[in-house]
């Protein structure tokens, strides 16, 4: 430097020998006192952005960009959702945080399309950022999905009664002596009605759901009682994560770069949806949702959002499911890396229940003929040394040389060979330089 608009521009590439930068900025006075824009990109990531880019930058149909990490809280709006797209006024990394593509704690790899706009956008809560409603708009734009965000009760159609369970639920009666039962069963998000509500309000409440077989739970929807009235108004606040398969124990969901639990933003009303996705997904049979703050009680209708396994493939993995980089990788405990383990298809699953048949016939039969192994080596060997002690008795001088059996040479170090015998005393044989040929194996 230094470095000055027009009359002393920045050059194109700057080439550091160091890992880190240093910028001075001096500027004069100035009216709207804005300050200044910096972005940069690496050689690792040619196609960072900042996070002020908003999509109607673009005029490519189809592109892909890098978000830096940080853009959660970048004052900017969005407007829209994941399901419909947004408004081509959106900024562009704040929305794939919103639609849970990256993670404001890494950044990463986004894919956009541009499609036509829509009359209107419609704003939710999602992942702690809220998006707005939009009006018309020429353009909008989706990210690039890889279907694992469909609903898994309406996959399986409604689940049974006995897959969702809880610590407690609320039994009221009204003043007309009606019977209200705020049961777990009626926490799905598609069942109209009522909530689920604990009949206690403590952190030690949970609502659990079991899938019936291990699947990839990418994110939770959550709303409240649904109830506009003022004695009704019960919603979560905020909540954690738990899971487990199959006679394995509970395990906490944790930050992405933390080894602390994670705590998910609820809701702030209790009618309106909020959306929060797990990255990485979660790969397991049950989960619980615990409530750690309400409003009024603990009531709550959920949806759960995910694929089954064997939908995941290769190219389901995601840039922003990848393992970070090994600075990063040292924050994980082994609980987190067990979340994204690869899991067997139900293909899979299916040979290993034949194998699983099959293998204990196998070794059965392989302990019949090992048995009847043993039992002829048995019977030879009494054979053998009945013959030894017939030869023993007759010849005890020269015995060895009686042997037919051959005896290949070996080199060996030195042993000691004694006889039983009282009357004879005992001989010592050195074979460390004998000529071994002549000498043939003893069948003892």
């Amino acid at each position: 430097g230094p470095y000055c608009g027009n009359v002393m521009p920045v050059p194109k590439e700057i080439i550091l020998d160091s890992n880190e930068a240093m910028i001075h900025f001096e500027s004069r006075s100035h009216v709207s006192g804005r300050g200044f824009l910096l972005s940069y990109a690496s050689s690792d990531h040619p196609d960072l952005i900042t996070c002020l880019e908003r999509a109607n930058h673009y005029t490519k149909a189809e592109y892909s960009r890098y978000c830096p990490a940080g853009c959660r809280d970048i004052a900017g709006d969005i407007s829209g959702n994941v399901e419909e797209g947004y408004r081509d006024t959106s900024l562009l990394c704040k929305a794939a945080i919103h639609a849970g593509v990256i993670a404001d704690e890494l950044g990463g790899q986004i894919s956009v399309t541009q499609q036509k706009g829509i009359s209107h956008y419609q704003g939710i809560v999602a992942n702690s950022i809220p998006s707005l409603d939009g009006s018309l708009s020429d353009k909008r734009f989706i990210f690039t999905s890889n279907g694992c965000n469909k609903s898994l009760s309406l996959e399986e159609g409604f689940l049974s009664k006995s897959q969702i369970t809880a610590s407690s639920y609320w039994e009221e009666t009204n003043e007309f002596g009606q019977l209200f039962q705020w049961s777990p069963d009626k926490a799905w998000l598609q069942v109209p009605g009522l909530a689920w509500a604990s009949n206690h309000s403590s952190n030690r409440e949970w609502l659990e759901i079991d899938l019936g077989e291990k699947k990839r739970i990418t994110g939770i929807k959550t709303t409240g009682s649904g109830s506009t009235m003022l004695n009704f108004n019960f919603y979560v606040k905020t909540f954690t994560m738990n899971y487990k398969n199959n006679n394995s124990k509970w395990r906490t969901y944790k930050g992405i770069l933390s080894n602390e639990e994670k705590v998910f933003q609820g809701n702030s009303n209790p009618s309106d949806i909020v959306l929060n996705n797990f990255i990485p997904p979660i790969v397991a049979r049950y989960v619980r949702i615990i409530p750690q703050t309400w409003n009024q009680r603990i009531a709550l209708k959920l949806e759960l959002m995910g694929c089954r396994i064997m939908q995941a493939n290769s190219s389901f993995t995601h840039s922003m499911w990848q393992k970070p980089s090994q600075s990063t990788e040292t924050s994980l405990g082994k609980e987190d890396r067990t979340v994204t383990e690869p899991i067997p298809s139900e293909e899979t699953n299916l040979g290993l229940k034949l194998t699983a048949i099959i293998v204990p016939i196998l070794i059965v039969l392989c302990l019949f003929l090992f048995s009847g192994i043993c039992i002829c080596a048995a019977l030879r060997k009494r054979e053998a040394k009945g013959l030894s002690y017939g030869l023993s008795s007759a010849q005890k001088s020269g015995c060895w040389k009686q042997i037919k059996q051959p005896f290949t040479r070996h080199q060996s170090t030195e042993f000691t060979i004694s006889y039983n015998n009282e009357k004879e005393t005992p001989q010592k044989l050195d074979l460390v330089t004998s000529d071994m040929a002549d000498y043939q194996q003893p069948l003892m």
